[in-house]
């Protein structure tokens, strides 16, 4: 754990790691690394994971009662081609749903990936970019 400070006098956030229930983690393994990720399994791989590319970091947590009709996790990621990245994603054999790129009024390219436990990662791009 890290002590530095910002220019306001206060401790650094130096990263950030959401963390996705899963059903099955071997399932969740194993599609994350289809996406591209390198997923390292924490220990004996029975409960935890952790799926990691371009320096950007994922956390897999096997919730043996996880719903994915009842709840999952959110997040955006920003990326430098969001409609290279959604065509990737929607190669044949990678599961889950990738919907297709969209212009958006605020200047972004954007597109989402839903997994198997219905986590989402919704990605997007500058258009000028």
């Amino acid at each position: 754990m890290t002590t530095e400070s910002t220019s306001l006098d206060r401790p650094a956030l130096i990263g950030f790691a959401p963390i996705f229930p899963v059903a099955d983690l071997q399932r969740a393994v194993e599609h994350y690394a289809q996406l591209g990720f390198e997923v390292t399994p924490y220990a004996d791989g029975a409960e935890y994971a952790f799926a990691v590319r371009d320096g950007v970091q994922l956390h897999l947590s096997h919730t043996p009662d996880h719903d994915p009709a009842r709840g999952a996790a959110c997040v955006y990621l920003y990326v430098h081609d969001a409609a290279a990245l959604a065509d990737e994603w929607r190669q044949a054999g990678v599961g889950g749903r990738t919907g297709p790129s969209r212009d958006t009024e605020y200047g972004l390219r954007e597109a989402v990936h839903v997994d198997p436990d219905n986590n989402m990662i919704k990605f997007g791009s500058r258009m000028d970019g």
